[in-house]
């Protein structure tokens, strides 16, 4: 079991950032498809991408692929797959899944044939009839598209947007990986100046200064395949302490943010302490009116869209208030992301570059002002 394939989905409009993020670090035969991001590579690689992946939601083992029109194909197909790698004969094997323009569409059915095949290999291998389950977890993911099956092993968990600095967050919070993956597109250094008007809960502000100082996301946290026994203890070590060495405790990152919501700023404080990287945050409470631009300044902006938080029109009067105080400086750019088709006659200029994403359910462009 040197070499394994691997799946990460990350939202969509972020693969090609994702697909970066894993060629930095070494994986393998990566390519990009759309929501997510297949790689190959060792047990090292496996711990690496939990740990230090920014934009993916999680990192899946690929156990195998196949083309199925039938419950009977589904079965054989899953059948075929050599479980017993990872699975053991007390662990937990629930399944889960998804199908999509496919003949099996239905996908409590389809959950129940694949579970009745995972459990006839195991039979078959361990020679016994029945499964206790009470051991580690082990959650097999299946995806049916256009007859094509995939079934995974989460490596995972918990969500790897699950950094452990956020325990709260305000009423329309940007989701980390997202914030992350446009953090990268923004080409924030290690010595970068960033602001947030809107911060919120301060996800923009804490993923820029974890990019600046190169912090590994899920370095404080634990991951499901730990429990499995399957990955040696010694390389998880080797992984984590990597990821502390890769720290930049150098680096000369400022952040600036403001929320005209001052519980929202102190949401921001709170949150950003935890992250541990408080120190280099400036937060007030301020209106959006209040903000002055300067160079070489990257302004990150998740303003209120009018759907929850606001009605529209008062969405649109702060449109025109970005597009009066967020003005061209030298060497400075603006990433705001709206869901409003009508943004850029609104805040007054055509962005440099837009790029489609999704913010939870809903559609989004990301307007990019940087020339």
């Amino acid at each position: 079991m040197e070499k394994l394939t691997f799946i990460a989905p990350c939202h969509f409009g972020l693969e090609s950032v994702l697909a970066g993020e894993l060629k930095r670090m070494d994986a393998q035969e990566v390519k990009a498809d759309n929501g997510k991001v297949e790689f190959s590579g060792d047990f090292n690689i496996l711990v690496r991408a939990n740990i230090c992946l920014r934009t993916a939601e999680r990192v899946l083992i690929k156990l195998g692929e196949f083309t199925a029109t039938s419950f009977e194909e589904l079965f054989q197909g899953v059948k075929a797959i050599p479980l017993e790698d990872f699975i053991g004969k007390r662990d937990a094997f629930p399944v889960k899944g998804w199908s999509l323009n496919s003949k099996l569409y239905s996908v409590p059915d389809c959950q129940s044939i694949i579970k009745k095949a995972c459990v006839e290999r195991l039979k078959s291998h361990y020679k016994q009839d029945w499964f206790s389950e009470t051991g580690s977890l082990h959650q097999i993911q299946f995806s049916i598209l256009k007859d094509k099956v995939t079934i995974m092993l989460d490596t995972s968990g918990v969500g790897l947007h699950k950094r452990g600095y956020r325990q709260n967050s305000n009423d329309a919070p940007i989701k980390e990986t997202l914030a992350a993956g446009i953090v990268d597109l923004a080409r924030v250094k290690h010595y970068s100046m960033v602001c947030d008007p809107f911060c919120g809960s301060g996800t923009f502000l804490i993923e820029s200064a974890m990019k600046a100082f190169n912090i590994p996301p899920g370095l404080r946290r634990k991951f499901i395949s730990q429990d499995w026994g399957l990955v040696p203890e010694n390389v998880w070590r080797e992984e984590r302490a990597r990821g502390l060495e890769l720290i930049k405790k150098d680096a000369e990152f400022r952040g600036f943010g403001s929320d005209i919501d001052k519980n929202a700023v102190e949401l921001t404080m709170r949150n950003a302490k935890k992250a541990g990287v408080l120190g280099r945050l400036s937060i007030k409470t301020a209106d959006v009116k209040e903000y002055v631009t300067q160079e070489k300044l990257i302004t990150f902006a998740n303003p209120p869209y009018g759907e929850r938080m606001l009605e529209k029109e008062d969405a649109r009067r702060i449109y025109k208030t970005m597009g009066r105080v967020f003005k061209k400086v030298d060497k400075n750019s603006y990433y705001i992301i709206s869901p409003d088709e009508e943004f850029e006659k609104i805040f007054g200029r055509r962005a440099d570059k837009k790029r489609k994403l999704y913010n939870g359910m809903l559609k989004c462009n990301l307007y990019q002002y940087f020339k």
